[in-house]
Formats: C-alpha cells, structure tokens, sequence
C-alpha cells in the first residue's frame, strides 16, 4: 500500500493521511522544479476479482490509501470506485500477427482506444477525482473548486469526460490552433474553454500552459496528466502496467521490452512502474520534438541531475510533428522517465517523421482506429528495429483514438 509521497528533488515527505497532496510543498512560482512520487510502503495488498481495474488494482492506489488512512472502510472506497469509475475495464493485450510479420518481431498490442474518451488519459486522472470524492465523503472538502487542465487532445477529453460524469466544472486551457472538431465535443461535455494566444510579457513556454498554472494559483484543482503540477497522476496510470503484466502471465509469454511514447511523460513512467524493472522500457519522441533525448545527454553525465532541472531540462524550440499530442516542449515527468530507463536498461527513441507517418499507416492497415500520436510507440519500434533481436517479445500500446 502506498505509504505516502516524497519530492523527487528536495526530499520533502507528505503523509498518505494529506489531503490534496498535488504539489511538493516547498514549489513556488520562483522554484516550481519539484515533483512529488509515491512511496511504496512494506505490504503488498491483494488484487480484487474485479473487470474494472480501479477496483481490481484498487488497494494498491494512492487514493484508496488516503481514504482508508482517514476512516473509509475498503467497502466504502470499492463503492465510490464503482460509482466515480464505473467505465472502465481492463482493455485488450494480444500479438498482433499482422505486425509481428511485417516487423518479423514478436510484437504484442495493449489497446486503449476502447478506453474512457478512447486514450490511456483517463486512467492518469480518475485517480485525482477518486482522492477529490473521497475529501468530500470524509468532510475535507464542502465546495468545488474548478478542476483545470492545459490540453487540446486526449487528455481534455479524458478530463472533460470524467468531469461531467462527476458533475465537476472543468476549465480547459488550449492553444490558438486547437482542432475545431475537439473543441465541439468539449463544449458538447460542459468544458469552459480558453483560447490561449501569446501575450508580449510572456515568459518561454506554451501559453496555455501559463494560463492553467495563473488558474491554479488562484485555487483550481490541477486535473492534469503532470506530475509537477499534480502528482496523483502517476498513481493511476500505473494499471496500465499492472495490467500488461498480468495479461503477459496469464499468456504464459515473458516480455522483453516495452516501447512507449512520451508527450509530457507520465504515461512512460507509469507504464515503467507497473511492468517493473525486468522489461526493458525505452521512450520514444519525434525528431520534431525530442526534449527528453536531448535531456539524456546531459543526465548521464551528472550526478543527481534532478537538483539542476532548468539547466537539464530544456523546452524545446518549435516543436512538430504529425502526432501532435507528444509535442509538449518540456518532458515534464522526465525525473520519473529517466529512472524506469536507468533501472530496465532502456533509453530514449528519437524517431524520424517518415516513421511516425509508416507507423501510422501500419497500424491502422492492422486494424487500430488510432491516430499518429497513438501509434508512436510503434515507430520507435521501426526506428530501433535493427537493433531488436527477431526472437524478443516487444510490447507498444495504441493509445488515442482516431477522430
């Protein structure tokens, strides 16, 4: 069972017990190089015999400690998982024959576009809303703050999609660009949306995510898919590792290596924490935007890099791609990425845009409704794909629904 949560940087520890435990108390807007990472206590608890993996996994989450730390009995917390979370279940793992061939490679496909709002997003966030409903069931929490998230993709969706079923207000952070057929379903889930054009003061950085972060200070919840900004978000992610691994088991098949694409970065690590150190794990970004690849230079040359995060971590000018939604200029859980690589013997991917377009195509030939930002893992497995022994089992997972 979780035990707590400690800063990755500075060390600071917050008790299990903590309500809304989202920022390293000791980030400020002059030092916000902190992130929060859970602590893992002695005991194991038990799976629960359940199709929804919030309830299967759900003794070993985050939230769940938190409530029964504050009196929730387990009863009570499966009952508000099955209430907050009732849409989810665990999605499809199998080998793909089609693109097994093709790569000749064991390549095996865990599916999230059957998932809530049709990515992996939702599972990053269900986690925050199970801690919020647990507040108000306790008495820590009488009104509704807005939730808010910087997001033009997956994770609004996931975010608008969740928010409406907990009748929650939602304010959505979003570029200029955004696509217009996103914007109609987010109007369509009750989301509030802010267009976000640059201002002449502004500092470096993606606009909307300097208007999510003045919302935050000023009191919204951070309903986000990063870990700086919301640490919660690398609790419930982790099912999707956790479910890899048991449907892995229950195949009688041991995997070699998983390949997983980083936009922010919480996806990558959550997946790396639920496989464990014995599957290789590496990242994969465009050559578009690589911030994470570039950061790798420099992180294995210092010791403890984390304690230098602004000279380590650099945005990335211009970012671009066809898979938009992993061109976030700053990989924001990079602490946590750089870690599930170092401890699997993983490393980053930069793949050429000629195969984010071919892994795309090949995907979708294979029968994922997926977009290019979903089929990323799979061009880090044509990028490496010299480098793959014929005879390893390779696991992407297709995250991101065409639209």
């Amino acid at each position: 069972m979780i035990a707590g949560m400690r800063c990755a940087v500075c060390g600071t520890t917050v008790d299990i017990a903590v309500p809304f435990p989202w920022r390293c108390p000791n980030a400020t807007e002059d030092d916000p190089y902190h992130v929060l990472h859970l602590v893992e206590g002695l005991d194991r608890p038990s799976l629960l015999d359940d199709p929804n993996p919030f309830v299967r996994y759900g003794p070993r989450l985050a939230w769940w400690a938190f409530a029964r730390a504050n009196g929730m009995t387990s009863a009570a917390c499966e009952a508000l998982t099955r209430e907050v979370a009732s849409e989810f279940g665990i999605t499809p793992f199998e080998r793909s024959a089609a693109l097994s061939a093709e790569l000749d490679l064991d390549l095996w496909v865990k599916d999230e576009t059957g998932n809530v709002a049709g990515s992996h997003k939702a599972r990053h966030l269900v986690g925050i809303l199970l801690h919020l409903r647990a507040a108000e069931t306790i008495g820590m929490l009488s009104d509704r703050p807005p939730l808010a998230i910087a997001s033009c993709g997956n994770a609004a969706l996931a975010a608008a999609t969740l928010a409406a079923q907990a009748g929650w207000p939602l304010d959505v952070y979003v570029p200029t660009w955004m696509d217009d057929a996103v914007g109609e379903r987010l109007d369509q889930l009750g989301a509030r949306i802010h267009r976000c054009a640059r201002r002449p003061d502004d500092p470096a950085g993606d606009p909307a995510m300097l208007r999510f972060r003045e919302a935050r200070s000023a009191g919204a919840i951070p309903f986000t898919v990063q870990g700086p900004e919301n640490g919660l978000c690398l609790d419930g992610g982790r099912t999707i590792g956790w479910e890899m691994a048991d449907q892995a088991a229950g195949a009688g098949i041991e995997l070699d290596r998983a390949v997983i694409q980083v936009g922010g970065g919480a996806f990558a690590a959550c997946v790396g924490a639920g496989l464990g150190r014995e599957v290789r794990l590496d990242t994969v970004q465009a050559e578009g935007c690589a911030p994470l690849a570039d950061a790798w230079e420099r992180v294995v040359a210092i010791d403890r890099p984390e304690r230098y995060w602004s000279q380590v971590m650099r945005p990335w000018n211009d970012p671009r791609s066809v898979a938009d939604g992993i061109l976030d200029d700053e990989t924001y859980d990079w602490i946590a990425d750089v870690r599930v690589m170092v401890e699997s013997g993983g490393a980053p991917i930069v793949a050429p845009e000629t195969d984010i377009v071919r892994a795309h195509e090949m995907a979708t030939a294979a029968g994922y409704r997926v977009s290019p930002t979903g089929s990323a893992g799979l061009a880090g497995v044509l990028s490496e794909r010299s480098r793959i022994h014929s005879g390893h089992r390779v696991a992407v997972v297709m995250s991101g629904v065409a639209r």
